[in-house]
């Protein structure tokens, strides 16, 4: 059913060499006919090497970051379907079939493979803690169309890559993916996956509190870009509630003898008062300019071509195939759908 399509697997690797080998023969084995691209992201061990003795097609990014290797392939390969895994190891390669058969059984620009229990155990406690937090502030901020934001396991289609800006650096490109998502409000789908452990020697390069941080920030920022009219109406209802604090006392005293004895914290409290609405204002006119763009990037998004499924000897699409319940993804979800 996959043989007509152009696959792609993408394996971004920084110092990967203890786990390459088996992952890039895994992907060999599972999809005979993809592509397999290793993005070697300045390692100093045999990635590279290693990479190239198992069949794999290694290419280089000198800008150290995920997110900088994510750009670069997206920009680089074209394909009707693209794999992204990390090559440490944590993500079989056999369940790469099934997450294609996702995107083209639901008509889906992104399928995500979300891992079972990393809330509960991703290696280290600062981890599982960071996932349920994010994974929480993601729905707060973006909405439920995700339950595991940071999965590096996904299948995209072509109008996907070719429509995603791709501005993040380093492990926060998988939020600005679901972001980008959840904005143009495209189809995609998760499928519930076990994920594995690194092997004795391999060392996990996500830093608990440095890349949280960007992370983090990296929320502030797709909320001001995509949220403006919440983002700076937050700013506002905080300068606001910071004034009236400040108001407080001295109208007080005003009504009661009719002085303003502190005249510098009423010129103080009036500032922060006009800075909130000032806020307001700001939110609201970039608002209109936010929805302008993402209506822009629809439009690019729906100009690109979409995947067709294969076809059967009957005549019929995967697409349109019948599929067992064991077969169904675990949790699925079409981005936009009424909840």
């Amino acid at each position: 059913m996959l043989a007509d399509l152009d696959i792609a697997v993408l394996l971004p690797c920084y110092n990967e060499e203890k786990t390459i080998l088996n992952v890039v023969r895994g992907f060999r084995q599972a999809l005979p006919r993809a592509r397999i691209y290793v993005y070697d992201n300045n390692s100093t061990d045999d990635t590279a090497l290693k990479a190239a003795l198992a069949g794999a097609i290694v290419r280089t990014e000198r800008r150290q970051g995920k997110g900088n290797v994510v750009r670069r392939m997206f920009a680089d390969i074209d394909a009707d379907i693209y794999i992204m895994a990390d090559g440490d190891g944590t993500y079989s390669p056999e369940d790469a079939p099934q997450l294609v058969l996702t995107l083209l059984t639901e008509r889906s620009d992104m399928v995500v493979g979300t891992r079972r229990g990393v809330t509960a155990d991703a290696g280290r406690n600062g981890h599982a803690f960071g996932n349920r937090l994010f994974n929480r502030l993601y729905r707060h901020a973006f909405g439920a169309d995700f339950t595991d934001i940071f999965s590096g396991y996904r299948v995209f289609s072509r109008r996907f890559v070719k429509s995603f800006p791709a501005l993040s650096g380093g492990f926060e490109i998988e939020t600005e993916m679901s972001v980008h998502a959840s904005r143009l409000k495209l189809p995609v789908s998760e499928l519930a996956l076990d994920y594995g452990r690194r092997p004795e020697g391999s060392t996990s390069k996500l830093s608990t509190f440095r890349d949280g941080a960007k992370i983090l920030w990296m929320f502030a920022l797709l909320m001001k870009e995509t949220r403006p009219f919440a983002f700076f109406g937050m700013l506002g209802l905080l300068f606001m509630a910071t004034s009236l604090v400040f108001m407080e006392p001295v109208l007080v005293e005003y009504f009661r003898t009719g002085l303003v004895p502190r005249l510098p914290t009423w010129v103080l409290s009036v500032s922060l008062m006009l800075i909130a609405f000032l806020m307001g204002t700001v939110g609201l006119i970039l608002d209109s300019l936010a929805r302008s763009r993402a209506e822009q990037l629809r439009i690019h998004y729906l100009s690109l071509p979409q995947v067709a499924a294969p076809v059967h000897q009957d005549g019929r699409s995967a697409a349109d195939t019948p599929r067992a319940p064991s077969e169904m993804p675990a949790a699925a979800t079409l981005a936009g759908a009424n909840r």
